[in-house]
């Protein structure tokens, strides 16, 4: 797992938002690959072919970056600690080892330690919030349907 540890400065910031704009604007969302030139320290240009998913990945670390945010990339056949786990979740440890524990989400142990497969992470995540809209429509109509709708 790549982690940024640290919150980009100014002058990143300022970068971060003109190179994703600038990447955004050749990006060609159609094709398979993108070609970009890369000019290195001796001032050699060199042609490098890229999946437009990495293109598209680049442009979003870009666009967190030039908001001002820390960004980490995650494989998605990481396995993670409960801690991660937790901490993608918005939620803390004890309560994430509850879901653990109840069997809502699986998980595998290294000796002492549980690990989670991020991909199972995610699809609880994207659950847990279809759930929460869900109920916010609910509320929604309720609020409609009574006249306290604002």
């Amino acid at each position: 797992m790549t982690r940024l540890q640290t919150l980009p400065d100014e002058q990143e910031v300022a970068l971060a938002k003109l190179s994703s704009q600038t990447l955004t604007a050749v990006l060609n969302s159609k094709g398979g690959v993108q070609e970009i030139n890369v000019v290195s320290k001796n001032g050699e240009v060199h042609h490098v072919k890229l999946p437009t998913s990495a293109l598209t990945l680049m442009v979003e670390v870009l666009t967190q970056l030039g908001q001002g945010n820390s960004v980490s990339i995650t494989p998605i056949h990481a396995e993670l600690t409960t801690q991660e786990a937790a901490d993608l979740l918005n939620m803390s440890r004890p309560t994430f080892i509850k879901l653990l524990n109840s069997g809502e989400l699986p998980y595998s142990r290294t000796g002492n330690r549980r690990k989670v497969a991020f991909s199972d992470v995610m699809t609880y995540k994207q659950n847990l919030d279809a759930k929460r809209l869900a109920a916010l429509d609910e509320l929604s109509a309720l609020d409609q349907e009574l006249g306290l709708g604002y």
